[in-house]
């Protein structure tokens, strides 16, 4: 155990059930309030003629009385002799819902109070219902509020016993039901005397029961990647990958892999602000909970949103699909066919409601099958497709990376976790990938180097139409003025392949590019992928590609930009594009349209 150990601790329950309260008590009665509040707050309730409330005590701290309602997921902050604390006081009237998911996202044990006057309501079991969701299993219920019964250990048994029966109905298990007075202190950091027959623990005694993260140092690493800092003045060239360690432990010397690119490198050190003033006194290894940055021996393509993981460890799931249970909070039902965005960690990726199995009503349990949309305040088992591959674990597995939200127009309007990965069309595409970056033999020459020596980054332009078209006289004509122009560039034909590369799987006879036709793709991308990655503009040409032939290709390319011409007056396919060049238009005048547009992305630098 150190003195910094932290742990981060949501507290719930329904509107007026006397969370503030609580909160109170325990700031004051472990001594973590600002010198001088407590009497200032009492001064001030003396002056307005109000009877003091420890509640007063928070809402001072965060400067909301004038609201009358907690709006917001407010961070508190106290210790015990044990380990430090940070609450998440999350709102608990109904409206705010969407808040508590956001501060319990966060947290790693939660308290949930119940008024004793009132007993469980609605509210108290949708609270429950999205802690489960949310894998916190670590629980304690306060039944508040015992100064209104009179201590009565029969109202207490009666809550415990109708709540217990809940949460053993959703599979959890609270630590400890505890009977509790905010407005009197009992059972809060001290016993009190007026419930002699409790002999269970306080609500510290509780919170210093719960179970750390950093007792579970033996979980995988996994580092959601916040941002990558590059340096270039005086010399410096680190390239520093930066996030907070989710679970595990990294070390220098580690081999870390990216996912779900695959991409690996090895921890060549761990930076600290400020620099330590000795050899010794640097970071040698990052554990859960604490920001880390740390440079690579080989530089590689990371960016926001990449997951880090030991490559000594289990890797995650890679998928666009899976299963999930979701609560949902936004106006609008989410619906098949709509647009969301998923965060998960520090990954944004638009994705969709791909079918709904199961509604749960969250307050009664009861189950509706064949649903077509998830409605406010709905729970559901269903089915998220997201638009790029996203690296996750299941929630039973690792919490903290197995849980999402979603957002719909800007604004948080559900939240779930992961319950089982899903194939996609591109499955067995992305296994190989994976396999590739790991084993691949890099380049000592990195890929900046590359960029300044050629003034251009590597690019892919595809152009493709029916077979009658000019895609190769196009193709072609880019190719030479490229060339021209100074630029490292290469015309690849996709049947350029066929009779070499993929001779093994050209059977006499048959009509090999329809039998193999994913095969032949895959192999295609690989090869334009070696381009790539040597620097070159490849400039390919192929028959009538499809929005699915075009996912296969960029899931080999991966990062690298791609750029899409559809040659010819009619549109066949489905393939989305970037440019469209008419039979009509002299080759000169599609090719300067071209090559403008790869300069206005980037990838050929203004000379």
């Amino acid at each position: 155990m150190t003195q910094t150990e932290q742990m981060n601790i949501v507290i719930v329950g329904h509107v007026d059930h006397g969370k503030s309260t609580i909160i109170g008590r325990l700031l004051a009665d472990t001594g973590s309030l600002p010198e001088g509040k407590l009497e200032q707050i009492r001064d001030l309730c003396e002056r307005t003629s109000r009877p003091f409330e420890y509640a007063f005590l928070l809402d001072a701290l965060k400067d909301e009385q004038s609201q009358g309602i907690t709006i917001d997921a407010a961070r508190v902050f106290f210790k015990t002799t044990k380990r430090h604390y940070i609450i998440i006081d999350a709102p608990g009237h109904i409206e705010f819902l969407k808040n508590m998911i956001t501060g319990a996202s966060r947290a790693e044990a939660a308290l949930l109070v119940i008024d004793a006057n009132e007993g469980v309501q609605e509210n108290s079991r949708r609270h429950g219902y999205m802690l489960s969701m949310l894998g916190i299993q670590q629980v304690a219920v306060l039944v508040n509020k015992m100064d209104l019964v009179e201590y009565s250990q029969e109202a207490f048994e009666r809550i415990r016993e109708e709540y217990r029966a809940f949460l053993g109905s959703i599979g959890m298990e609270a630590s400890a039901y505890i009977p509790v007075s905010g407005f009197a202190g009992d059972n809060v950091a001290d016993r009190g005397q007026r419930m002699g027959w409790y002999r269970g623990p306080t609500v510290l005694d509780a919170l210093d029961a719960f179970q750390a993260r950093a007792d579970h140092d033996h979980l995988p690493f996994r580092m959601p990647v916040q941002d990558v800092y590059k340096f270039t003045r005086f010399g410096d060239n680190r390239r520093i990958i930066a996030g907070t360690v989710a679970s595990g432990t990294l070390r220098v010397g580690d081999r870390v892999v990216f996912y779900p690119s695959g991409k690996s490198t090895v921890v060549k050190s761990f930076e600290q602000f400020p620099a330590p003033e000795s050899a010794e006194g640097a970071l040698r290894s990052a554990a859960q909970g604490e920001p880390a940055g740390f440079t690579m021996t080989e530089q590689i393509y990371v960016t926001r949103g990449d997951l880090a993981v030991r490559a000594d460890e289990p890797p995650p799931h890679v998928s666009t699909r899976f299963r999930a249970s979701l609560f949902w909070l936004g106006r609008q039902p989410m619906e098949p066919g709509r647009d969301y965005v998923l965060r998960l960690g520090t990954a944004k990726v638009p994705a969709r409601l791909e079918s709904v199995h199961r509604l749960i009503d969250a307050s009664t349990l009861e189950a509706t099958e064949d649903a077509k949309a998830v409605g406010r305040h709905d729970v559901a088992e269903c089915v998220i497709v997201c638009d790029q591959p996203l690296a996750f674990d299941l929630s039973r597995d690792l919490p903290d990376t197995g849980r999402f939200v979603i957002i719909d127009n800007y604004e948080i309007s559900g939240g779930g976790i992961i319950q089982e990965a899903l194939p996609d069309d591109q499955s067995w595409v992305r296994d190989k990938v994976v396999v590739r970056n790991i084993k691949w033999a890099r380049s000592a020459i990195p890929r900046e180097d590359r960029a300044a020596r050629y003034s251009q980054e590597p690019a892919l332009v595809l152009v493709t139409g029916a077979r009658e078209s000019h895609k190769k006289d196009l193709a072609k004509a880019l190719e030479a003025e490229l060339f021209a122009r100074g630029r490292f560039v290469y015309y690849l034909g996709l049947g350029s392949l066929v009779y070499g590369l993929d001779a093994d799987i050209k059977a006499p006879g048959i009509n090999s590019l329809a039998d193999h036709r994913e095969e032949h793709l895959r192999r295609f991308a690989e090869v334009a992928h070696l381009f790539l990655d040597a620097g070159t503009i490849l400039v390919a040409s192929a028959i009538d590609l499809t929005h699915t032939d075009l996912d296969l290709i960029q899931t080999v390319v991966q990062q690298h930009r791609t750029l899409v011409v559809w040659a010819g007056d009619e549109v066949r396919t489905d393939i989305p594009f970037d440019i469209k060049a008419d039979p009509a238009e002299p080759l000169d005048h599609a090719v300067r349209r071209i090559t403008a547009a790869l300069q206005e992305r980037g990838v050929i630098f203004r000379g």
